[in-house]
């Protein structure tokens, strides 16, 4: 009896440098579980983001870093997240600098504007391994509803909606109404 010799395609697994080496293309890229995906972003998401890093921006500057979906951080499974928006206090860095490479944690908020396209199981998953890398919130924005559900550790959830005002103790004296955020120019 003649066996033949299969062979086994075997996904291949990329790893950090793998990510660093992709080209400045304008597109978002984030490490999930040793694959690359490309996470598409639209005008509006973007100007989302923008409106709101300015306004965390004038906020915590004196303290804090203000990030922008470019920036990767390493969660503590391997992965590397890019929230939309985020905030990580200057003492957690060395030097209170922000590294050339990756940031090793998540940061202390983290926020994602979430597309419709995107799965509720995928954005789960992000939630937990922030909150597993050490955030300390997690805002997540839904544009068509406009809302936003504010996340803290142990994932209790405060949703709120386009006529209410976020704040939250995580930033003292920080406040934005929402209507603000969603107002379209």
């Amino acid at each position: 009896m003649a066996t033949t010799a299969q062979t086994v395609r075997r996904k291949r697994r990329y790893t950090e440098e793998d990510l660093k080496r992709l080209p400045r293309d304008g597109y978002k890229y984030e490490l999930v579980n040793g694959r690359i995906r490309q996470v598409p972003t639209g005008g509006r998401h973007g100007e989302l983001g923008a409106g709101l890093t300015a306004r965390l921006w004038n906020h915590v500057r004196r303290w804090a870093k203000v990030y922008d979906s470019s920036t990767g951080f390493r969660m503590n499974s391997g992965n590397i997240r890019s929230p939309d928006v985020s905030v990580l206090r200057k003492e957690r860095l060395e030097g209170g600098k922000s590294p050339e490479d990756f940031i090793d944690g998540a940061p202390d908020l983290a926020v994602e504007i979430v597309s419709p396209s995107e799965r509720p199981a995928e954005i789960y998953a992000k939630l937990g391994e922030y909150f597993e890398s050490g955030a300390q919130e997690v805002w997540l924005i839904f544009p068509e509803r406009k809302q936003v559900h504010r996340y803290t550790p142990s994932l209790q959830v405060q949703v709120l909606n386009e006529n209410e005002v976020l704040t939250t103790p995580l930033l003292p004296d920080f406040e934005l109404p929402l209507r603000e955020l969603f107002e379209e120019a």
